[in-house]
């Protein structure tokens, strides 16, 4: 069963968290739009104007791939799976909250932090780009790619660091399950050795909403309301 922690109640029995009333809008990132990050990237790049646009256009044609491709396939693989996040957590009524392009230091991002009955879940969205995808251990292996990409080891120790963020800043232990999901795959098969993180189709993002038995509401508000205090994951 999960615990029970001791919350604080109004005068109609409801539990609130009164950091939450005083959590300054800058600092509040519970508004964060899938791929909030790279869309800022995205528009400090169109900022630079015609040298950006010449740049670009010189990259393609000598067959380089520019950064800002790369961003808009992630940027759209965020905003599919964020779409299906925000579904599980709308209104409220399965007791799911998500948090959405969450910055640590070192420019690593979560791409969204799901939090209910199930637990927690940090979640990375990748473009799969039509391909075959296998994740072994500690990298990920496509039929489009000669070098493997270490997505589960960032995924993983993503996940790492923002238990021990909410793990401090709530007070008790936070465990945060690493999911690595991959949109518009051809097909995406985890090692059986890979016990320790998800490896989902886009298709698959909803069933983590039929998860429960983890984490009591009142827990699962708390942490929420820590998750979307920006001023916490500037030391994670």
């Amino acid at each position: 069963m999960p615990e029970r922690p001791d919350g604080k109640r109004s005068a109609n029995g409801k539990t609130y968290d009164p950091e939450r009333l005083f959590l300054p809008p800058d600092d509040d990132l519970a508004p964060n739009r899938p791929g909030e990050t790279l869309r800022a990237r995205l528009d400090g790049s169109a900022a630079a104007g015609a040298p950006g646009r010449v740049r670009l256009v010189l990259a393609r044609l000598l067959g380089r791939r520019p950064v800002e491709d790369a961003w808009r396939r992630a940027l759209a693989a965020e905003q599919c799976v964020g779409a299906v996040l925000e579904g599980l957590a709308e209104g409220g009524l399965g007791g799911w909250d998500v948090v959405h392009s969450i910055v640590l230091p070192g420019d690593a991002i979560i791409s969204h932090l799901l939090i209910g009955p199930g637990g927690v879940f940090g979640i990375s969205a990748k473009p799969g780009r039509r391909a075959r995808i296998r994740a072994g251990e500690s990298q990920v292996r496509t039929d489009r790619e000669r070098r493997p990409c270490p997505y589960v080891r960032e995924t993983r120790h993503d996940a790492a660091r923002a238990s021990l963020v909410l793990s401090r800043g709530c007070g008790f232990l936070v465990p945060v399950q690493p999911v690595l999901v991959f949109v518009g795959a051809r097909s995406v098969e985890a090692a059986p050795e890979l016990d320790d993180v998800r490896v989902l189709g886009e298709g698959e993002v909803p069933g983590l909403g039929a998860l429960g038995g983890v984490l009591h509401p009142d827990r699962a508000r708390r942490i929420h309301t820590v998750a979307r205090n920006r001023r916490v994951w500037l030391w994670a």
